[in-house]
């Protein structure tokens, strides 16, 4: 009982660890709003707690919940992580990070994802087509006509459904 005791209050420190991170960047975001790149004052260095894997898909979900997030956040959020460097799992939901606020310097990210990680990239080609941006959806149909002959056949259907 000690350890299923100490398991539950390790993970539920993690959790509230990822809960903070995730208030650091919604403050970081609400002070860059709106700010020119010409115009830098000195601010406050926010430190950011190295988060592990699970800890930065929960950070990212909780992230996908915002209705509006700056490009200013979005690029310091893949600097302080690293995000193209995590796993399959991480690098998924920053894939929907990327299409949900339309951040164009990530769509590299996405297109790599969908060609090397296929089989978990098939939900990404439903958002890249819903959000009806015509880059969006470009990039949707040119990593399928990439990978379209090496993917399992049941996701290619389910894909072409979607995208063609």
């Amino acid at each position: 009982w000690l350890y299923e005791g100490s398991a539950a209050w390790s993970q539920a420190r993690l959790v509230e660890e990822v809960k903070a991170e995730v208030v650091k960047w919604i403050l970081f975001g609400r002070s860059h709003q709106g700010k020119s790149r010409k115009r830098k004052r000195m601010e406050p260095k926010v430190i950011y707690k190295e988060l592990m894997s699970d800890q930065l898909v929960m950070l990212l979900e909780l992230l996908l919940e915002e209705s509006e997030l700056s490009v200013t956040l979005l690029r310091a959020l893949q600097r302080t992580y690293r995000l193209r460097e995590q796993d399959a799992e991480v690098r998924h939901r920053w894939c929907e990070l990327v299409i949900k606020h339309a951040y164009s310097p990530g769509y590299r990210d996405v297109e790599h994802f969908l060609i090397h990680d296929q089989a978990m990239g098939v939900y990404l080609y439903g958002e890249l087509m819903v959000q009806e941006d015509p880059e969006q959806q470009a990039l949707a149909r040119r990593c399928l006509s990439l990978v379209q002959e090496e993917m399992d056949q049941s996701a290619r259907r389910v894909v072409e459904e979607m995208v063609l």
